[in-house]
């Protein structure tokens, strides 16, 4: 075994660094990524071809050479059928080379055969634990996850625990945490139930990913991570985030997001601060409303409200507008109480014609939080209350119905 690793480490070592340019190397321009490694994969091939023809007679050493082709040809983001087929040859010359069954699953996964990707996933996993296979399933079921079946969160806790799996092999690996993070977040949206302990999680992952120098170079961390940020409504560490991601790679849409959000918050803290005459009629109508409010919950202002989630609460508000933006979810109004207090109303996972201007809404146990930062010289303060659940709802008195829920296909960025 050790005279096959000297006589293959040399292309070994093309085909790694092969591979660290595509995960490191992000230019302003994407088709100069795929010409350099078109360049590096030419000359990882034509090492490759070197080796003598009597040094890769024997089916060991013809497994490890195809293998080797097939990942080097495989290293391009778009299917490539030749890739497939060294691979292919790779794993029926010597069935027990997992990463040759690792690197088949990619290949295939790119053209849409996600079951036989997996298939390849869990064929190289039983050849022994290891955190990279892991993290590749964890990833693929994410992927299948979105597809739209029936067993969506089923699916998705799977990936969550494989990533649990590859961070138990490897406290430190970043790629783990970075796996786990993106789990959490996919599990957020997939499973409509707006959990926002979910993106808590996430976080943290992402938190721990961050301490693995190796992640640095990660432009899809910084993105996924300011994703997680903008729905938790940490707007100036969503901001920072996205501009991190898109300093990284350009090519991602992490420049759009910065102005979507730059955007929203402009509009929000420009509505809170007028609408007077509204505000009047708005505070009467609330008033009202309060009057008929379950006792299990005290009826409060906004102003008395506590930062984070107020328990046993309740806040009664008029809605005033709703506000327009650029992105899917969540859904934004404008709403204010008995006192002519506005704030701003962030609602998760209902359709947007459950609430109209001038309803009455109540708010239990809301999730409160005064906003307050500045952004390249513009300060933006209001005060926000986050809704998670159709349950801490009531419209002009009544519960939503349970078809008034939705879910929002919003996924963490992944590639194969």
């Amino acid at each position: 075994m050790n005279e096959m690793e000297d006589l293959f480490g040399e292309a070994r070592r093309a085909a790694d660094d092969l591979y660290q340019l595509r995960y490191t190397y992000f230019p302003a321009n994407p088709a100069d990524k795929i010409s350099e490694l078109q360049r590096k994969s030419d000359l990882a091939l034509s090492l490759l071809d070197s080796l003598p023809l009597e040094q890769r007679r024997s089916p060991t050493q013809r497994a490890t050479y195809e293998y080797l082709k097939g990942k080097i040809l495989d290293v391009f983001p778009d299917y490539r059928k030749e890739a497939e087929d060294h691979l292919s040859k790779a794993v029926k010359l010597n069935p027990s080379l997992a990463d040759a069954w690792l690197c088949l699953g990619n290949c295939i996964w790119k053209k849409g055969d996600l079951a036989s990707a997996k298939n390849c996933f869990t064929l190289a996993l039983s050849k022994g634990s290891n955190k990279e296979i892991l993290c590749q399933l964890s990833m693929l079921e994410r992927r299948m996850a979105q597809g739209g079946s029936e067993n969506q969160a089923e699916i998705v806790e799977e990936s969550i625990q494989r990533a649990k799996e590859a961070i138990t092999l490897d406290v430190k690996d970043g790629n783990s945490w970075y796996s786990l993070g993106n789990a959490c977040l996919t599990s957020f949206f997939v499973t409509g139930s707006w959990d926002h302990s979910k993106l808590l999680q996430s976080l943290k992952a992402y938190q721990n990913a961050e301490k693995d120098e190796r992640m640095k170079s990660n432009p899809d961390l910084y993105f996924n991570c300011a994703t997680v940020n903008k729905y938790l409504e940490n707007y100036e560490r969503a901001l920072s985030g996205f501009e991190a991601a898109a300093l990284k790679d350009p090519s991602l849409n992490a420049v759009e997001e910065v102005q979507k959000i730059v955007n929203l918050l402009n509009k929000l803290e420009s509505l809170s601060k007028g609408q007077a005459r509204a505000k009047r009629h708005a505070a009467l109508a609330s008033s009202r409303a309060a009057d008929n409010l379950n006792p299990l919950y005290k009826s409060i202002s906004i102003d008395t409200l506590s930062e984070g989630l107020n328990k046993a609460v309740a806040v009664v508000g008029k809605v005033l507008l709703f506000v327009k933006h650029e992105s899917v979810a969540p859904l934004y109004y404008l709403v204010c109480d008995s006192n002519q207090l506005c704030c701003v109303l962030s609602v998760y996972g209902i359709s947007n014609d459950a609430i109209k201007e001038g309803d009455l809404l109540t708010l239990l146990e809301p999730y409160y939080r005064h906003v307050d930062f500045s952004w390249k010289g513009k300060c933006y303060q209001f005060k926000s209350i986050r809704v998670d659940f159709l349950e801490q709802l009531l419209v002009n008195g009544k519960a939503l119905d349970s078809h008034q829920a939705v879910r929002t296909s919003i996924y963490a960025q992944h590639k194969p």
